[in-house]
């Protein structure tokens, strides 16, 4: 089978996972780690596949989605967010304590893919773990990922082709907002790097154990894509499924209004802080969330702009080397796929 199928050898999945554990399922302490990863990428369907994958008797994931624990580049300036990020292992642990003995564990933490740190330190914690990535169209996937980073404030230029032309001098440390909680993932054209990328997980990892999607599979045949994971985790795969829509994508209508209610919601600066402990005195917290998140929806987002034509063709030629060498390491005509085989 091609490494785009995630399995190979004589082995099947099951038995590669049991000759790779420590112990098993039942014997291990009440402090377990995850049994898979889902590591990225971001705006590729992993929160979609992360909510099908937990209503699944047999598996458990927190309510967390993203641990971020094994990333360490975002651990120095994380965005507000309750609980923050664990420092420790047992804090990290402490996410999956509720899980049932006989349930695989899992975490979606979609900047693993990203990081030179995440693989390393997930194999030393568990060298049987599996691994899920996920690969998008670098075109629409950056700008994607670009619309969510203006979102949660980690990126502060609206306008995508200025982003991206601004890559040399963040590169520099220069052109970066003193508000922006992730500097180091602005540099767009590195998260199409794929094959460098699968590269640190499948020196680490055995074959069986990598399981690689691609978008739009998992656009056109949601269910299909999630029971085939369900095999690679070997858990029943012939469960029902609620079916979620794989990444829905929304801009930013207005950044300063954006700004405004981010502060609030967050307490930044002192007139926004007085302004959210008297809204945590009068609202209670599930209707002060949802309310915040319908008034985003409706005030704060709309479509996204389309892209330029003419960008998106630069873009392509500039990203095509990227796609060749990821369609060769999966065997697979991404080229014909994402549309790049006109591009040169």
């Amino acid at each position: 089978m091609s490494a785009s199928e995630g399995v190979s050898g004589s082995a099947t999945p099951d038995q590669a996972w049991t000759a790779r554990a420590p112990a098993t399922v039942e014997s291990r302490s009440a402090a377990r780690s995850p049994d898979f990863f889902i590591v990225g990428h971001p705006k590729s369907g992993t929160t979609a596949l992360y909510e099908m994958l937990r209503g699944h008797s047999q598996i458990y994931m927190p309510e967390s989605k993203e641990p971020w624990y094994f990333a360490t580049e975002l651990h120095l300036r994380p965005p507000p967010r309750p609980g923050g990020i664990a420092r420790t292992f047992e804090e990290y642990q402490s996410l999956f304590a509720a899980a049932q003995p006989q349930q695989r564990i899992g975490e979606a933490s979609p900047m693993y893919l990203w990081s030179a740190t995440a693989a390393e330190r997930i194999a030393e914690v568990r060298e049987d773990a599996r691994v899920i990535a996920i690969l998008r169209e670098p075109v629409s996937f950056l700008h994607s990922l670009h619309l969510q980073f203006v979102r949660t404030n980690v990126e502060t230029e609206t306008d995508f082709r200025r982003a991206i032309e601004l890559e040399d001098s963040r590169r520099e440390g220069r052109n970066i907002s003193a508000h922006s909680y992730w500097p180091k993932a602005l540099l767009y054209s590195e998260y199409v790097c794929y094959v460098e990328q699968l590269r640190r997980f499948e020196t680490l990892f055995s074959p069986e154990q990598v399981l690689v999607l691609v978008y739009d599979d998992f656009r056109s045949d949601n269910e299909g894509v999630v029971r085939r994971v369900l095999r690679f985790l070997d858990v029943d795969d012939t469960a029902p499924i609620e079916l979620v829509e794989a990444n829905p994508t929304f801009g930013v209508r207005s950044r300063r209004l954006h700004q405004v209610v981010h502060a609030v919601s967050v307490g930044a600066g002192p007139i926004s802080a007085g302004a959210k402990r008297a809204i945590k005195t009068l609202v209670p917290g599930q209707l002060r969330r949802s309310a915040l998140h319908a008034t985003q929806r409706r005030l704060l987002y709309g479509d996204p702009q389309p892209l330029d034509e003419a960008f998106m063709r630069e873009l392509r030629a500039r990203f095509r080397p990227h796609v060749a060498a990821v369609a060769e390491h999966l065997d697979r005509d991404l080229l014909a796929l994402w549309g790049y085989d006109g591009e040169q």
